[in-house]
């Protein structure tokens, strides 16, 4: 049975559980294309300045204020931040920072954020392991393709439901890559993967609080736990992902296996990893990309009468607020984002700011902004129209936002966004030295000089 639609349970599903132990478990190191390799590099180098970039924001302070009361071994260092703490507690934290600012990977297929639950997981197990770097970027490849694959057997209809599918397939990638850091075996893995299959994360109802970028933090710390506790001799049903009361079955009306199998091992998700210039939700970036064009052309926020937006059902679902009132609420606001995009030319973390949400001129501009469903228009596409004071009308279609599988950044925009993030915390000198770190993992002794460079 490759699909399931219906509430009717398969009893025939593949062995799941055991096909991706074996694949996470037994893989040869390396064992992909160049061209995957160097996103590898590219996914991780993403996250850690996301990670660095949101290390001094509330949401992390009051989450390490709530860690140090449990008053923990200092295991790992934190991003960004001079503490140290157990390495559960590190994976959670960077879990938090890397989401925090909206400005992570983005698998756009199912519009999960991989590296979130993955990196975060991996980097304090590998600092208080002492891995090398290419154990670091085997482990991250492998718990992406996890984290990916199961998620594209459930996609949309998990999501439908209300889960936020990064953290509800993040702890299942978190597990499989430190299971593999851990060499762990098989049987092993496959335990790592029913532990965690117990523990989803993320409801998306949380949205536009601190609670949506603990989802990643948690399910990093989930999956973590998992791959200790299975090296350990703890167990867990051997089928837990695939069961008729298992992980899919029971967060999914829909659970397509061949998702999982086909081309495992040649195909790998990382390479379909998209990285946000951006720094909100991923539906709002061709609105974005539209009023950065129209700004190209010269038009200037008080030449504007109206905009009109023809977008997809699942952009006014997800970022449809109309008044926000803080940043948080801002990277939910299509309104706010076209405001950005056209008055700033950019969206970067600084236009998400409290002040710049609720400034004068933006919030006249968003409030000219008028967004309607188009079912005939893409989640990735966005027909802007602009009508001007001196009667111009200009057309923009954006079909492939910038930062897209289709318009991928550059490793230079890559890096320039990592400086963004990363020069106020730890100082520009550093940061240099931390990118070359990065583009070098693979071929890293081990992560200490990498870890030493991210402290503030």
């Amino acid at each position: 049975m490759a699909t399931n639609t219906n509430t009717v349970a398969d009893h025939h599903a593949p062995a799941i559980t055991q096909i991706l132990a074996e694949f996470v478990a037994t893989h040869p190191s390396k064992g992909w294309s160049d061209a995957v390799e160097h996103e590898a590099h590219r996914t991780f180098l993403n996250w850690l300045g996301c990670a660095i970039g949101a290390s001094d924001h509330a949401a992390a302070r009051a989450a390490l204020s709530a860690v140090h009361m449990l008053q923990p071994a200092p295991q790992a260092s934190i991003a960004g931040r001079s503490e140290r703490v157990d390495m559960a507690s590190a994976a959670l934290i960077h879990g938090i920072t890397s989401h925090t600012f909206d400005f992570d990977d983005t698998h756009l297929r199912t519009i999960i954020h991989p590296a979130g639950p993955v990196a975060s997981a991996l980097l304090p197990l590998a600092e208080h392991l002492g891995a090398s770097g290419r154990a670091v970027i085997d482990a991250l490849v492998l718990g992406i393709d996890v984290a990916c694959r199961l998620g594209n057997t459930v996609y949309p209809e998990h999501y439908d439901r209300g889960w936020h599918i990064t953290g509800t397939t993040g702890m299942l990638g978190s597990a499989a890559a430190c299971a593999r850091l851990l060499q762990l075996n098989t049987q092993q893995t496959a335990m790592a993967l029913g532990i965690a299959a117990s523990q989803p994360i993320g409801l998306r109802e949380q949205f536009g609080t601190m609670t949506k970028p603990f989802h990643p933090g948690g399910a990093a710390r989930a999956g973590l736990m998992s791959a200790l506790m299975a090296k350990h001799g703890f167990t867990a049903s051997g089928k837990a992902l695939e069961a008729p009361r298992g992980w899919a079955q029971v967060v999914s009306t829909k659970y397509d296996w061949n998702e999982v199998t086909d081309e495992l091992g040649k195909r790998f998700e990382i390479s379909s990893n998209t990285y946000k210039p951006f720094a909100c939700g991923i539906v709002i970036h061709p609105s974005i990309d539209a009023c950065v064009q129209l700004r190209d052309q010269g038009v200037k926020a008080e030449d504007v009468e109206r905009i009109e937006l023809r977008v997809h059902s699942l952009v006014l679902e997800l970022t449809g607020k109309k008044e926000p009132t803080d940043g948080l609420q801002g990277k939910f606001s299509v309104y706010h984002g076209c405001a950005a995009g056209l008055i700033f030319g950019r969206a970067a973390e600084e236009e998400f700011d409290d002040h710049i949400v609720n400034r004068e001129d933006v919030v006249t501009l968003r409030r000219k902004v008028h967004a309607t469903v188009d079912n005939n228009i893409r989640e990735e596409s966005t027909d802007l129209t602009a009508f001007l004071k001196d009667g111009r009308k200009i057309h923009v279609f954006v079909e492939h936002a910038i930062g897209s599988v289709q318009r991928p950044m550059t490793d230079a925009a890559l890096e320039a966004k990592f400086h963004g993030m990363s020069d106020a915390v730890i100082g520009a000198d550093k940061t240099n030295a931390l990118l070359q770190a990065c583009w070098g993992l693979g071929q890293a002794a081990n992560v200490q000089a990498l870890v030493a460079l991210t402290k503030a």
